[in-house]
């Protein structure tokens, strides 16, 4: 008789590998974005006027445009 060798379900070990690479590809896009951005918030905290959401004399008296 021969003895039939039977597989091992790596079904969740799949879901595991899945689930972990798809958190390190969103932690490295997050880390690479938040340089993108860091000129832009190291003009807005040296001058207020460098943001576009100031408080200019458009938006003084409510109109919006």
């Amino acid at each position: 008789m021969s003895e039939v060798q039977q597989e091992k379900d790596n079904f969740w070990l799949y879901i595991g590998i899945a689930v972990i690479a798809f958190a390190g590809v969103i932690y490295l896009v997050k880390s690479a974005e938040h340089d993108k951005y860091a000129s832009a918030s190291k003009a807005i905290a040296e001058d207020s006027s460098n943001s576009a959401y100031r408080n200019d004399v458009l938006h003084s008296s409510g109109n919006t445009k």
